[in-house]
This record gives C-alpha cells, structure tokens and sequence, in this order.
C-alpha cells in the first residue's frame, strides 16, 4: 500500500515538474500578447492620426481590435497549454450559443454600434438628444455610446437603445438658430423696441448676418407685447450669442426706456347705480 501512495506521489510530482516549462511559456505567450495588443493599438492610433479618420470610427474599430486580439492570444495559450483545438472549437461553440442566449440584448447593442457606424448619425463631438439625455458625444464603443453633458456628468447609453431612439443631432449641420422672445410693455411703441433690437444684432459679431434675422412682433401677451427673434450662429458659438443677446438687448432696452413688464393683472370694478 505505501508502496502504491510513493509511486502515485512521484507521479504526480514528475507530472507538475514536467508541466512547469508548458505552463511558463503559457504565461509568457500571454505577457507578450498582452503587449503586443497594447503596440497594435497605439500603431493603429498614430496610423489614424496620419490618415485622418473620423473620430468615432477609429474608437469603435480600436474596442474591435483589442477584443479580436485578446481572443487570439487565448486561444494560443489554451493550445499550449495541451487543449485540443477542436475541443476548444466545441467549448466556443457551445458557449458561445450559451451566451447569445444569455446576452442577446448586448448582441443587439453591438448591432446598434455597428448600425451607428453604418449610418454616421452621431460621431464624436456631437452635441446631441438622446432620449432624456443631452450632451456632447466622447466616444462610441461596441456596446455603449458615451456622452457627456452640460454640466461635466458621463451618461452611457446602450447603443441598442440610440440606434432605435429618436436622436437630435445639434451639430450636423453646421450652425444653429437662437430662438428668443422679449416681452414689452403695452405702453412702449413696438416698432422701437424691434429697432433696438435689431441694432444689437446688427453690433454682435458672432451672429451669422448672410442667413434670414427675424425680428417681429409675435403676440399680443396678458401682460405684455411678445417680440420674437431668430438669429443663426455657428454651433461652437451658440450659447455665447443666446446669453449675449439676453443681457445686451436688456441694456439696450434700458437705454432707450423701454419697460420690460411683470405679470399684472387689471381689475376694474363697475359700480351699479
């Protein structure tokens, strides 16, 4: 019987110290790929630099790469280390129909990446609506579409869930109208305050003067008389003339004595004899 025990323990020692050369060339065939994925992508990225690919595409394609070349490497490792390749097809296979099951709404979301990429709705820089959330696209990855919004918050969306929502894209085109309406009192001439207003616009160098200025008295309000205003600008520049116009038709109306209203309500009172 001890005899037996000696026998299978130096077995199974000569087993281990047989493996351990197996197992360190396992380990640094992983190393190696490791960083030899880590040289691909940063080759690939100062490539994309030169060839001057969009942005969103190169991030994706990035995620791609990294991916691809970390299943390679192991199954690299997996075929060194003793495991049949066909048995590691099975397992794949296998596994592979497990997680599709398993995954099927990442599936879709690597779908909706690939749909992005297709489409070229969104890319990166873009300020934009998705659903509930507005803000300026950082990246496209396979599963989620990252965006930041206006005050410094990182929202991951499912691009599952962009490619089927409806999406407002703020920075397509180019430019964008400033939609604005200031309100007068009844007792000021209208006609005065649209000239004021349009001396501002005509003063503010980021307003775009080649596209249609609308400026017109709109609605006749409970309180007050409602001019509306529509000016275009660059996208960058958006928020700069919408905060301009705000505070300098507000000095220019001052100047000019022109009553920018409250609420009111009148009441009067009939007497009966």
């Amino acid at each position: 019987m001890f005899d037996i025990a000696k026998d299978f323990f130096i077995r199974l020692i000569n087993g281990i110290v047989g493996f351990i050369p197996t197992l360190l060339l396992a380990i640094i065939i992983f190393a190696v790929g490791t960083i030899l994925n880590k040289l691909i992508l940063n080759l690939f990225a100062k490539g994309v630099e030169r060839s001057k690919m969009d942005e969103t595409v190169r991030k994706f394609l990035s995620s791609v790469i990294k991916i691809v070349i970390t299943a390679l490497v192991l199954i690299i490792v997996l075929t060194v280390l003793g495991i049949p390749m066909t048995s590691i097809i099975t397992v794949l296979g296998t596994a592979g129909v497990a997680v599709g099951l398993a995954l099927k709404d990442s599936l879709s979301n690597v779908a909706g990446g690939v749909i992005l990429l297709i489409n070229r709705t969104i890319k990166v820089g873009d300020y934009v609506d998705i659903g509930a959330y507005s803000g300026v696209v950082d990246e496209v990855s396979i599963l989620f579409t990252k965006i930041v919004t206006v005050d410094n918050k990182d929202v991951y969306i499912p691009n599952g869930t962009v490619a089927t929502s409806a999406i407002t894209n703020y920075s397509s085109e180019g430019k964008r109208r400033v939609d604005l309406v200031f309100g007068i009192s009844y007792d000021n001439d209208h006609k005065k305050a649209v000239e004021a207003i349009k001396s501002v616009i005509d003063k503010h160098p980021l307003i775009l003067k080649d596209n249609d200025i609308f400026v017109r008295l709109g609605e006749l309000g409970s309180s007050s008389m409602n001019i509306t205003v529509r000016v275009w600008t660059k996208n960058s520049d958006y928020w700069t003339v919408y905060f301009d116009l705000i505070e300098q038709v507000k000095e220019k109306f001052d100047e000019e004595n022109i009553i920018v209203p409250y609420n009111q309500l009148d009441v009067h009172v009939l007497e009966k004899n």
